[in-house]
């Protein structure tokens, strides 16, 4: 049978045999597994209880959860099946972005999950008028729950209604994080998110009956595309989330997995554990770790060892390695990073110990994988893996002219969105025609690099777009932060920093009259900018300034640590140096970043 929509891929793991436990989450500290035929079954009374509600096809319905859960990918498949677009949004997001999603997407009904949701949501339906239920995924009282809606009279119509949906039909619209302002939501359709699944089949080390750990947002395409190819290939997927991983009674101990997806941030905290154990260690102990680690710095997927090296390793990996490996369950294959660039020390770290790291690039707007490294060798660390066949990439300079060798990265191809919902302008920005074809604008800087098997490599190499990630994957807006800074009169500049970082940080510059006179109010030594930014009472004052600007962002956004720094950016550089500012006032961020590195570097230490 051949998959054109994705519900098709789940009736493809059913003609291989029923997965018992198919998808899994805990309830009460206990885990609830639902098999294939019970996804199934559900899932098609589900979609006659929606239909019962008025759901039909084209309708929008939202799903909000903190933590992922077997009973999402019933409510999916629910609304593949009446041809309905699911829109999965964000819990941390503000009451002001659920109201802008609720009212933009007509949203006609929600499920949530435990925790504030359904008060949040509730908050939200006092001004979003298409919002006629709030549906919980656990039991709260009087409460509409799932279940409730599960029914068996329109089964005949679900069934006529899911054989005239084609692949060309919305199966979703994604809200991405936009640098001002309102979200954008990505509008995918079915063959959009099944190119990837067609693509990427094979490039994963997994097996029917494998078990996968499953803790990203299912809400992000990255996690949400991995998911349907668990489906088709008919592991066993267990959800849970960060915060239960660890540990002799973690997930990844009890479940002992054979393959997960992450983003950089986990595998570096299991590296920091790593290292300080060692540095716990004493005598011959702390030798032997210290030794197998350097063994890694020059770990390449393609290298070859002589002799003597491939001793030294094996006698690494019977003290060391194993460890490591049995820290992650003692099975883990392949662990796919992505949402961030991983560090280059933690990918050789881990593919050296025995477990592949498969780095892959994309975003929501490319369903999302643009490019991938392979667990069969076609691996090279510092890049994203070579590009989709599919995919047709080309570069282009800051005139949006063909540049053959490095550039903006800017792709065609089936994975590409249909657009921004209900936004023609902002569609029509990131697209540009050449040489007769349509293509994505990615706002990332990249090149192609050579690497095994004489194969070309995607080698990402710079932020076109001022929007940036941390290492945990969380989209960040520097623009509206570094606005809240600048409005106090204390502070005439400043740049929010994080991109591949564990957190937000800022460099500041105070306005020097405005600063001098507080220090003379105050009685704190002024004789210049240089000395009174060093001033204890001084640095109280700026940390006061930021926590009142964090009062109002996420935790995501706000900002954990900054430097005050004496020298303003200016746009004309007397000395002959870089300028760090536009003629028209905007940071030239990379310039700002070379410049101030070492202080920087001091506040991620």
């Amino acid at each position: 049978m051949k998959a054109t929509r994705l519900f098709d891929l789940i009736n493809i793991q059913m003609d291989g045999g029923i997965i018992d436990k198919f998808v899994g989450s805990k309830q009460n500290d206990q885990w609830k597994f639902y098999s294939t035929t019970d996804v199934i079954k559900s899932a098609r009374e589900l979609a006659s209880g929606l239909a019962n509600k008025g759901v039909k096809k084209g309708d929008c319905v939202g799903i909000v959860v903190y933590k992922n859960r077997a009973e999402w990918v019933i409510v999916d498949l629910a609304l593949q099946y009446l041809g309905a677009i699911s829109v999965p949004m964000y819990a941390t997001i503000s009451s002001r972005e659920f109201e802008y999603i609720l009212n933009e997407a007509e949203i006609k009904m929600v499920f949530v999950g435990d925790g504030d949701l359904f008060d949040k949501l509730s908050d939200a339906q006092a001004n979003a008028p298409t919002l006629k239920d709030i549906v919980c995924f656990d039991k709260q009282g009087g409460r509409l729950h799932w279940q409730d809606l599960l029914s068996s009279n329109l089964l005949e119509q679900v069934e006529t209604n899911s054989q005239s949906i084609t692949s060309d039909d919305i199966v979703t619209i994604i809200y991405t994080s936009g640098t001002t302002g309102n979200p954008k939501g990505v509008v995918l359709s079915h063959s959009n998110v099944m190119s990837i699944v067609d693509s990427c089949r094979y490039f994963l080390p997994i097996n029917r009956g494998d078990k996968v750990l499953s803790f990203l947002p299912i809400n992000h395409i990255f996690e949400r595309a991995i998911l349907y190819l668990y489906t088709l290939v008919g592991t066993e997927v267990y959800f849970t989330g960060t915060d239960n991983l660890g540990g002799e009674n973690g997930d990844l101990a009890n479940v002992k997995p054979h393959y997960f997806t992450t983003v950089p941030r986990l595998l570096e905290k299991v590296y920091e554990k790593i290292y300080n154990k060692g540095l716990e260690l004493t005598g011959i102990k702390k030798k032997l770790f210290f030794w197998a680690l350097s063994l890694t710095n020059n770990f390449e997927h393609d290298y070859k060892p002589s002799f003597i090296e491939k001793i030294k390793l094996k006698i690494a990996d019977a003290l060391i390695f194993s460890k490591w490996r049995g820290a992650l369950g003692g099975n883990v294959r392949a662990i796919a990073v992505g949402a961030a660039a991983c560090p280059a020390t933690i990918a050789r770290v881990f593919s050296a110990a025995g477990v592949t790291i498969t780095e892959g690039y994309g975003l929501t707007e490319t369903s999302p994988v643009i490019s991938l490294n392979r667990f069969d060798g076609l691996n090279k660390i510092g890049t994203v893996g070579p590009v989709l066949d599919m995919v047709d990439l080309k570069f282009i300079d800051d005139n949006n002219q063909l540049n053959a060798s490095e550039g903006e990265i800017v792709v065609a191809g089936p994975n590409i969105m249909q657009g921004y919902y209900k936004q023609p302008e902002q569609t029509a920005s990131v697209f540009i025609e050449l040489e007769g074809k349509r293509y994505f604008k990615t706002g990332d800087i990249g090149m192609l690099v050579d690497g095994p098997q004489n194969k070309k490599f995607l080698k990402i190499t710079d932020r076109k777009k001022e929007l940036f990630k941390t290492s945990g994957g969380k989209y960040v807006a520097p623009a509206p932060i570094e606005a809240g800074l600048v409005s106090s009169f204390l502070i005439e500049q400043a740049m929010v920093i994080g991109d591949n970082r564990k957190f937000v940080s800022a460099i500041i510059v105070p306005a020097a009259e405005a600063l001098e006179k507080y220090c003379q109010e105050h009685a704190i030594v002024s004789s210049d900018l240089g000395t009174m930014i060093k001033q204890p009472k001084v640095i109280e004052m700026y940390q006061q300034l930021v926590d009142d600007v964090n009062k109002d962002l996420g935790h995501v956004d706000q900002i954990k640590k900054f430097t005050l720094v004496s020298k303003p950016w200016e746009p004309i550089k007397s000395d002959g140096t870089e300028s760090e500012l536009t003629p028209t006032l905007k940071l030239k961020r990379r310039v700002i970043l070379l410049k101030h590195h070492d202080d920087i570097e001091s506040m991620y230490a």
